[in-house]
């Protein structure tokens, strides 16, 4: 037997009722990612830059354990080879390999008497009490997120007025630099015969540190205003569409 007028009524109510409180609730999910997002960010970007740090301050303390724990969980994402790595509570920072041609600080190989071609074992040291202990993300990724980190509390400070860097001044300002860096220094590396002419090197940590800093700063200048245009980018409103039998 069909449906009565007065008893689809009240069922067409009840959906509309369901898709008005669908709507707020997205509404207000949206408004809390809108007012949220950076800080979201933020310490998301504090958490990761600044755990590593705390690997190094672990093994001195004895909790070793703890220390590998974070060794491990950071290892896929890092080569962490100890020349290429800052150390914190030992003679220096860094432990640059001889290639790098750096006279006034200890080499990787002479402190350690490790070859450096060996990178498993670059890989596995971290360090001892004479030598401090390195630090679970190498320098280049260091200065990539503590400056992505820095750009965002400094956007969030001022207002986040200021306006996205164009694609263009992107890769200019911070592709075209790590690039540089990073890709001649694996190029050189890998012993190709047709381009035996060019010499063989190794980045410095000034250089890796530049680097890794224009990269992460310039990126975080085109990606966090962009995503604040579109978070602020104005849409139709969604309005429900009434029954036609609540004309009737």
């Amino acid at each position: 037997m069909p449906a009565t007028g007065n008893e689809v009524l009240p069922n067409s109510e009840s959906a509309a009722s369901e898709v008005q409180s669908d709507q707020k609730l997205s509404s207000k999910i949206g408004s809390w990612v809108k007012r949220h997002y950076l800080a979201v960010i933020n310490i998301a970007l504090a958490i990761y830059v600044f755990l590593p740090m705390m690997a190094p301050v672990l093994m001195k303390t004895g909790h070793t354990n703890a220390a590998d724990v974070v060794y491990k969980l950071y290892k896929p994402l890092c080569h962490q080879l100890a020349y290429r790595s800052f150390f914190l509570f030992g003679e220096q920072m860094v432990y640059p390999r001889e290639l790098a041609g750096i006279p006034d600080l200890k080499s990787y190989e002479e402190v350690t008497g490790f070859d450096s071609q060996d990178q498993l074992t670059a890989i596995a040291f971290r360090g001892n009490e004479q030598l401090g202990y390195k630090i679970a993300l190498c320098q280049r990724d260091i200065a990539i997120y503590l400056s992505l980190l820095l750009f965002g509390l400094m956007f969030s400070i001022t207002g986040r007025k200021l306006k996205p860097l164009s694609w263009l001044a992107w890769i200019i300002l911070a592709l075209v630099p790590i690039g540089l860096d990073g890709f001649s220094q694996l190029i050189s590396q890998m012993e190709i015969s047709f381009l035996g002419w060019l010499s063989v090197r190794e980045s410095t940590p000034v250089l890796r540190v530049l680097s890794g800093v224009m990269f992460g700063w310039f990126t975080a200048w085109f990606g966090l205003p962009s995503i604040e245009e579109i978070m602020n980018e104005k849409k139709p409103s969604n309005e429900i569409i009434s029954s036609p039998l609540k004309g009737e």
